[in-house]
């Protein structure tokens, strides 16, 4: 019976629940007292009620609305950001800069409306007032993530509507090498995607694969890729160089020191920014939440 009433003592003589954590004074930028009337917590103020049904349970239709923005806003920035990471760091940049696939094109502007739009309605939900946005914690990371946001948009407009017009026409316009000579960045611009031919290089000599069944969209065999000089990879290959007698030839590889032109420099500069700034939102993702 007495170790009944210690035990029944211990729990009444416990602080009673609070949502008081120093994770909110921090994330709100705010002393404690600004949503307690005490300092060591409480009843709450008039700011602590908006923010404990605004931020830490909002209630009924609203919360499920947030929800849906919440999952869609993060849904597409994990489809954008995933394009952008896969581009860049397994196919490389230089996978783009032939012209820009359709699809990818198609990806990235729906994740980038999306985005804006959620966005804008959940910074809404978040934030009460203006000043909230330079006194907050939360309001500063929101800022730079907004500001960086901006400069991918900005980016992928110039690659969209100047640079990628700019790169087809270099395609256009080396679609014939003259004299049936091809450096290595014309072979590049023959890789059979999206209707152009598919050539590759074998031992200095270029041969046309466009009509084999084998070569459909520039890829063989899901490992060998048109466009490039394959004289290294057939050595491992089942069969030998003698299939390729069936092919047209069409002209011979040689050596080149151009220089990338103008437009492929700014495309490989833009690309590796907008690598480095899916870096930095991640990371403020991060912070934001740690």
């Amino acid at each position: 019976m007495n170790k009944f009433l210690v035990i029944i003592f211990f729990i009444l003589s416990l602080p009673s629940f609070s949502m008081a954590k120093p994770e909110y004074a921090e994330k709100t930028g705010k002393d404690c007292i600004y949503c307690h009337i005490s300092q060591t917590g409480g009843t709450l103020t008039e700011y602590g009620e908006l923010f404990l049904k605004t931020e830490l349970r909002p209630a009924g239709i609203k919360r499920v609305i947030r929800l849906v923005f919440y999952f869609f806003h993060f849904l597409f920035g994990i489809l954008w950001f995933g394009t952008i990471l896969y581009v860049h760091i397994i196919l490389k940049p230089g996978y783009a800069s032939k012209g820009l696939p359709r699809g990818e094109l198609i990806l990235g502007w729906v994740s980038i409306i999306v985005m804006g739009i959620t966005g804008f309605i959940l910074t809404l939900f978040r934030i009460n007032n203006i000043s909230e946005l330079m006194s907050t914690y939360f309001g500063i990371i929101l800022i730079i993530k907004i500001i960086l946001f901006i400069l991918m948009v900005i980016s992928a407009s110039i690659v969209t509507f100047i640079l990628g017009p700019k790169m087809k026409k270099k395609i256009v316009k080396n679609i014939s090498p003259k004299q049936g000579e091809f450096t290595l960045e014309e072979l590049e611009l023959f890789d059979g995607r999206e209707g152009r031919n598919c050539f590759i290089a074998y031992n200095g000599e270029i041969f046309d694969l466009t009509e084999s069944k084998l070569w459909k969209d520039g890829t063989h065999m899901g490992r060998h890729n048109a466009g490039s000089d394959l004289t290294y990879a057939l050595k491992s290959a089942p069969h030998n160089a003698d299939v390729l007698k069936r092919f047209q030839k069409v002209g011979v590889l040689v050596s080149s020191d151009v220089k990338k032109q103008k437009a492929v420099k700014i495309f490989f500069a833009l690309a590796y920014t907008n690598l480095i700034i899916v870096f930095l939102i991640v990371f403020l993702i991060t912070l934001w939440k740690w």
